[in-house]
């Protein structure tokens, strides 16, 4: 897997206003955890950072000091929007090391079961796979074409890249090809189903009372 440089600096201070002033020199503040060694503060050129995480980096080369290394994203903090990364944890790996992450899962195609009247639920939006830090896919894109109302697509129906397998159980299901809930009729109001009482008229009672005492 072929990854560009990003050239880090080394952070002397940290907290909340030095992280702030680094964003206002469209800088990502970041924290680096090596194989030995205390975890370094660095900051990082915010563009190259998002253009990295954009095209579905899983790991970025950071050169610092003049040595080149390669760190897997293993957290990434967002803005309150939800949109734009403020902060990175990195761990340092190896070309050869194994490790577990999450690949997006994109579903392709529309389900037969569509044009049944059934509807497509996608349960799972992501899966944690374990793979070589080389062979990290950007996304995995299962195809949804044969589904029929009724019918799931698990785990175990995913096509995962070679040397890759899923972490969770291959029961687990990924999409669903659902019934689609019929719209109900708003209930008419009990009374009106059952036909409401008439209602008594202010007096009625005590004229027919006082009929009853002259008859009497």
């Amino acid at each position: 897997m072929d990854t560009e440089v990003i050239k880090a600096a080394k952070r002397e201070t940290t907290g909340t206003k030095s992280a702030r002033r680094l964003r206002k020199q469209d800088q990502m503040p970041a924290i680096i955890y090596a194989r030995q060694g205390d975890p370094q503060p660095i900051a990082l050129p915010a563009h190259d950072v998002e253009v990295a995480i954009g095209h579905g980096n899983h790991v970025l080369k950071i050169e610092l000091d003049g040595e080149s290394l390669q760190y897997l994203i293993r957290d990434v903090q967002y803005d309150y929007l939800g949109t734009t990364p403020v902060h990175l944890d990195l761990a340092q790996v190896d070309v050869d090391e194994v490790v577990e992450v999450n690949v997006p899962l994109e579903l392709r195609g529309t389900p037969a079961g569509i044009h049944e009247g059934g509807v497509l639920d996608q349960v799972m939006n992501d899966i944690m796979i374990r793979c070589k830090v080389t062979d990290i896919p950007e996304l995995i894109r299962p195809s949804v074409t044969k589904l029929k109302v009724g019918d799931s697509l698990h785990v175990s129906d995913l096509e995962l890249p070679p040397g890759s397998e899923a972490v969770c159980d291959g029961t687990e299901t990924v999409a669903v090809v659902r019934v689609m809930a019929a719209v109900e009729e708003p209930e008419e109001e009990a009374e009106e189903a059952e036909g409401a009482a008439e209602p008594e008229v202010i007096g009625q009672k005590k004229r027919d009372d006082e009929s009853e005492e002259d008859e009497g």
